[in-house]
């Protein structure tokens, strides 16, 4: 191996020119031209970019690196004995309890050293809070409580809801994860019922959470639609649900600045922190998060193990719930829950030994959304299980009306496809006389999109969208501003307490002489302007990316997939698009791309797993 054959792949741009930088930096720093750390660096930067934690060198050592351009080819990479060597001899290197810009593990895992130091961090502290049992908790009156919630089991079903809730109120770390419609949002609400009951009149702080305002502000209102058929009505007079807020806002920004005011020293002033959407939460952010949380407090983390991972590195909630394995509860666990609850676990009882952590994860298995007859929920199911062939025939069967599949007309064709239902969905918000009627209107439908760019891409469908609703004079769409317009926010504005996937309406206001403003739905249901000029970096939102969905739910949405093939289509892709919609959705693609999106699934490179369940 030398330079000239790694410099290849630089201009083939297989590498970014931030790779070319960083690995001639950690090349300098060594003292040493070795061709090997410079691979080696520019492959982990090039690896975070795409949202791994780590690269992974066995998995890549003495394989060929294909790259394409004028002079299309491939390079092999070096063997991984040879490699290790070469790294760990050099001094940009260093093992995980040193202090080095790159950081090699015992399973060839290599590190930033800041991705190593947050996942190491965050398994160390996930660890802990498993292995405590909080100090306090009345069985008896946990029983009692566990009765009124929930009711008496059935014979031979387990509740997984009362399971998730003795789970959350014995420890100080717990995780609920379910597809739409299981019920977490309720459960949130007996757990907070539990938890008040425990505390016999002591006063509780409580803080609801989500990595983003529009999801921080579906937690508040479904906790308060829960609460109003639940215990919570029976709450004490002094203790109101708290308002959600994003975790960014929980944790308090610092402006210009990575890091936030509450961290271990400086913890958050909570009794119980319950975090929604976990699935979105980044390594980085939730290795502060977790440091932020004082020890003597409950954290619960919920969210859909099977959605997509965060935009940014890591796959946190996946690695957490050990995605893909089930292992029981240990045998301790079992006969302590039996014996409060009164409900047995049968053939739930793992082995005495195993990890911690098997004990604080509790997957949702009943839908209470969709039943039997829902096309959505039986389509999200096939998707999840891997067998697109399957999925395929359950939506061009016309078996379901809440489900259809079409074929992806090609881009000149797009407009006059799309031209009925977009003057369908989006009519009726456009005429809406009042703000908060063109928000309910406007929720309704959505089009979702694999990618930004591109015919099939979220810029192209938002310009043909707003051409169709011009041609129609549903909108004036000659200026910037333009009443009807909706916007979604791109950037974190903690002045203006708005929010990265936070939707806002441009529409005349007659409280300023029908002069434009930028009207947002606040978590408490409340209105909100601003004048458009004053928004941070935002987007049109008439179709929106199915990353940027996540958090939100629609009555319809249509998936449109791309052509060709990119390896951004995967499982977890189509599985979150599939349950955003409540009542209908419709797939638009090509049967080989929707095939090959559902067998591939998002694998990213991290050592959590690993960390927090062993080699199980």
């Amino acid at each position: 191996m030398n330079r000239r054959d790694i410099q290849l792949l630089f201009d083939h741009e297989f590498f970014s020119p931030l790779a070319l930088h960083f690995a001639k930096l950690m090349v300098r720093l060594s003292g040493r031209d070795l061709p090997e750390l410079f691979l080696a660096s520019a492959l982990v930067s090039r690896a975070t970019s795409e949202g791994h934690v780590c690269l992974d060198l066995s998995a890549i050592a003495g394989k060929s690196l294909v790259f394409h351009g004028p002079e299309s080819g491939n390079f092999s990479c070096p063997d991984l004995k040879k490699w290790r060597k070469s790294l760990i001899s050099c001094g940009a290197v260093g093992g995980p309890s040193e202090f080095k810009p790159l950081i090699l593990d015992d399973r060839s895992r290599l590190y930033l050293y800041r991705y190593w130091q947050y996942e190491n961090s965050l398994a160390e502290q996930i660890k802990a809070r498993a292995r405590k049992t909080l100090e306090g908790v009345d069985p008896s009156r946990l029983r009692d409580a566990l009765s009124r919630c929930f009711g008496p089991s059935k014979e031979n079903e387990i509740d997984w809801q009362k399971v998730a809730a003795f789970v959350c109120l014995t420890g100080a770390f717990s995780v609920i994860s379910g597809g739409p419609g299981t019920g977490k949002s309720t459960l949130v609400s007996k757990i907070l019922t539990l938890v008040l009951d425990q505390a016999e009149g002591r006063e509780v702080q409580v803080a609801l959470a989500a990595p983003t305002g529009k999801a921080a502000a579906r937690l508040q209102e479904a906790i308060k639609d829960a609460g109003s058929t639940t215990e919570l009505k029976k709450l004490p007079a002094n203790f109101s649900i708290p308002e959600a807020s994003t975790i960014h806002r929980l944790l308090g920004t610092i402006p210009g600045s990575p890091y936030f005011r509450h961290t271990a020293q400086n913890p958050l002033p909570f009794d119980l922190v319950v975090i929604d959407e976990a699935s979105m939460v980044d390594l980085a952010l939730m290795s502060k998060l977790v440091q932020a949380v004082p020890s003597s407090a409950r954290l619960i983390l919920l969210g859909d193990r099977d959605q997509l991972a965060s935009v940014q590195a890591g796959a946190v909630l996946g690695d957490i719930c050990n995605t893909g394995h089930f292992q029981g509860f240990s045998r301790d666990f079992c006969d302590r829950f039996q014996e409060i609850s009164g409900d047995p676990m049968p053939g739930l009882a793992g082995t005495a030994a195993g990890p911690l952590i098997r004990d604080r994860v509790v997957q949702l298995k009943k839908s209470y959304r969709f039943g039997p007859k829902s096309g959505i929920g039986e389509l999200s199911r096939i998707v999840n299980e891997g067998d697109g062939q399957r999925a395929l025939k359950l939506l061009k069967s016309g078996g379901y009306p809440d489900i259809g599949w079409k074929p992806l007309p090609a881009p000149p064709s797009l407009s006059k496809a799309l031209r009925q239902e977009v003057l369908q969905e989006y009519r009726s918000y456009l005429k809406a006389k009042e703000p908060a009627e063109a928000f309910l209107c406007f929720d309704r439908y959505r089009i979702l999109c694999a990618l930004r760019k591109g015919p099939y891409g979220v810029s192209s469908l938002n310009l043909l969208i707003e051409q169709l609703l011009r041609e129609e004079n549903l909108i004036q769409a000659e200026e910037r501003w333009y009443p009807g317009r909706p916007v979604l926010i791109r950037k974190n504005d903690y002045n203006l307490k708005l929010f990265n996937g936070d939707v806002g309406i441009i529409l005349a206001d007659p409280a300023s002489a029908d002069d434009l403003r930028a009207f947002f739905v606040s978590p408490d249901g409340a209105l909100r302007k601003l004048l458009p000029i004053r928004l941070p970096e935002h987007e049109t939102a008439y179709a929106m990316t199915v990353h940027q969905s996540q958090g939100s739910e629609f009555d319809r949405a249509a998936l449109i997939l791309p052509d060709p093939y990119t390896p951004v289509v995967t499982r977890e892709l189509i599985y979150t698009a599939i349950t955003r919609a409540k009542k209908g959705i419709e797939l638009w693609g090509r049967e080989e791309i929707f095939l090959e999106g559902v067998r591939r699934r998002t694998e990213r490179a991290s050592g959590l797993r690993d960390a927090l369940w062993g080699e199980g």
